[in-house]
């Protein structure tokens, strides 16, 4: 339990800055009505389901569904994807075809170093979304890969994960109040 509290202190206490970037720039694309997509493995491929729930449904507040959209939810895209492309692009065509042009992409990773998330990123980067990852450890090749990071300072992963589901539950409520405020 110990461990749990000192690693979130840290994350917070080292990412104010980038949580409070994010939040802007999720508010501004939600007012705008571009969408967030959101991808990520495993445990963090439920969270990416977890996070756009909330943005579509509701966190707190009755209000209008906001466009989000897990990339990891279509087992029929994803398993053709990696049955006739490979893994790495299950995410790369999903952005291909649901990314556009001021609309927010979320990568979460633990390690930093998954490549179909690397490659989504990439992809997003070539269509004008914003990139956004969440990661852990050291940051892997996703710390360079990003227009903005955040990253839990933990090598274990299931600090990690809690970290990430702790700061995408604060960034849906920062977009969620200010919806709601604005309408």
């Amino acid at each position: 339990m110990l461990e749990n509290i000192e690693v979130k202190t840290r994350f917070l206490e080292t990412n104010m800055e980038a949580i409070n970037s994010a939040a802007v720039t999720l508010v501004k694309a939600a007012l705008r009505g571009n969408k967030i997509l959101i991808c990520g493995n495993g445990g963090s491929a439920a969270d990416a389901q977890h996070l756009a729930a909330e943005l579509i449904a509701k966190l707190k507040y009755r209000r209008r569904a906001l466009p989000a959209l897990a990339l990891t939810t279509d087992t029929s895209v994803i398993t053709a994807l990696a049955n006739d492309d490979g893994f790495d692009q299950v995410f790369v065509r999903q952005v291909e075809a649901f990314g556009q042009e001021k609309d927010i992409l979320i990568g979460i990773s633990t390690s930093g170093n998954s490549i179909n998330i690397l490659k989504a990123v990439e992809q997003a980067k070539k269509q004008g979304l914003y990139t956004i990852i969440l990661t852990g450890k050291n940051g892997g090749a996703m710390k360079e890969a990003g227009d903005l990071v955040i990253l839990v300072p933990s090598d274990n992963t299931q600090r990690i994960q809690e970290c990430h589901i702790t700061v995408g539950h604060i960034l849906c409520d920062i977009v969620e109040q200010a919806v709601y405020h604005s309408e």
